[in-house]
């Protein structure tokens, strides 16, 4: 079989800028390695806000690339943070289509001999043929994450194995709950969560305790507490928050945001689309391809008005751990958190009496 044949560049794209900009730092280390110095390694910023940035960052590549090193030998040119190859207004402008033309031209006469090319852009329209090319072309590398579970599970575990841990049962599902698709902080959770086991198994405490719920802008715990039925816990709850000089507002949006969720999973399993219990909810998926089309442009956009946007497991936890109220509670919870919300904005001074108020009425026997 022949040799396969030399690329003239090196292209990594994705839809997470965090994973593209980190591969990329350590691709143009990789590649850096043998420039003998400084003046032989140049990185170009790629990111354009508008059309004329475009022609900017496109000009001062094609300079780079064309410029000779200073002692001789091989360069290394980075352009970085590309953002105009994705479906934006900018993206589809046609004097972008024409600079991506050019862009390509100049990647076309790379001499990868001479000088060693790579390119980093994130978001990026795969449908398009400059990004086409690319794949055929180059040294061509896909960074996965964006809003894949199954793409940031791996981020994940690639993190932890990097830092010589594992999880215990349930905490990797809890982390990509409560992160979300923010893989940066993802990563930084992991190496926070690596440094506290301090080489041995992070378990699902360690995680509710230590990582935010950054994914769901939530306030854990006085959810919970209410959620649970605990008045006592809720109380308690409410006066922590209050004492530090918090505010009611996001507080009473967690809830909502809980028991809107809750009332769909209600509705879902009263009409026997959907079964929750401890071990989680089970049947969401054939539910949400007969429901799904019903949230309209919704659909695809993570957020409590949509139950089929939430995490699975994230789900199992909100349900799993007490029988779920019957659907007039949760409505009647619902009316209680608009009337609270009525209430803090006539008595804006006492935002902490309103909500232990309402706590009482939903909760006390």
């Amino acid at each position: 079989m022949p040799p396969a044949p030399a690329r003239n560049f090196t292209f990594i794209c994705g839809q997470d800028d965090f994973l593209v900009g980190r591969m990329g730092r350590e691709r143009f280390e990789e590649l850096s390695g043998p420039a003998p110095d400084e003046f032989s390694r140049e990185i170009v910023s790629g990111f354009a806000a508008n059309v004329d940035e475009v022609g900017a960052a496109v000009n001062r590549f094609r300079e780079a690339v064309l410029t000779l090193p200073m002692f001789g030998g091989r360069r290394v040119v980075w352009l970085k943070d590309v953002n105009f190859l994705a479906d934006t207004v900018t993206g589809r402008a046609e004097t972008t289509v024409g600079l991506v033309g050019d862009l390509q031209q100049v990647l076309q006469s790379v001499d990868p001999a001479e000088t060693a090319v790579l390119v980093t852009a994130a978001p990026i329209d795969r449908r398009r043929s400059f990004a086409k090319w690319c794949e055929r072309s180059a040294d061509f590398v896909l960074a996965g994450a964006g809003e894949d579970s199954d793409a940031l599970a791996e981020v994940v575990g690639a993190e932890a194995r990097s830092a010589g841990v594992e999880f215990g049962p349930g905490a990797r599902e809890l982390l990509l709950a409560r992160t979300g698709a923010n893989t940066r902080l993802l990563v930084e959770e992991v190496h926070k969560l690596a440094a506290h086991a301090d080489g041995a198994v992070i378990d699902e405490a360690s995680v509710a305790l230590l990582t935010p719920n950054a994914a769901q802008g939530d306030f854990f715990e006085t959810a919970d507490a209410f959620f649970s039925g605990d008045l006592k816990w809720t109380l308690e709850a409410l006066r922590r928050h209050f004492f530090v000089g918090g505010d009611a507002r996001p507080v009473l949006a967690a809830l909502q945001n809980r028991n809107r969720i809750l009332i769909q999973l209600r509705a879902l399993a009263d009409a026997g689309d959907a079964s929750v219990g401890p071990g989680g909810v089970k049947g969401l998926a054939g539910a949400a391809e007969v429901y799904g089309a019903g949230y309209g442009d919704a659909a695809g956009e993570k957020s409590s008005f949509n139950v089929f946007t939430q995490h699975p497991y994230y789900l199992g936890r909100l349900a799993g751990a007490a029988p779920l109220p019957p659907l007039r509670r949760l409505i009647d919870n619902q009316r209680e958190f608009i009337d609270a919300f009525e209430e803090i904005i006539r008595r804006p001074d006492e935002q902490g009496d309103v909500l232990r108020d309402m706590a009482v009425r939903c909760l006390a026997p």
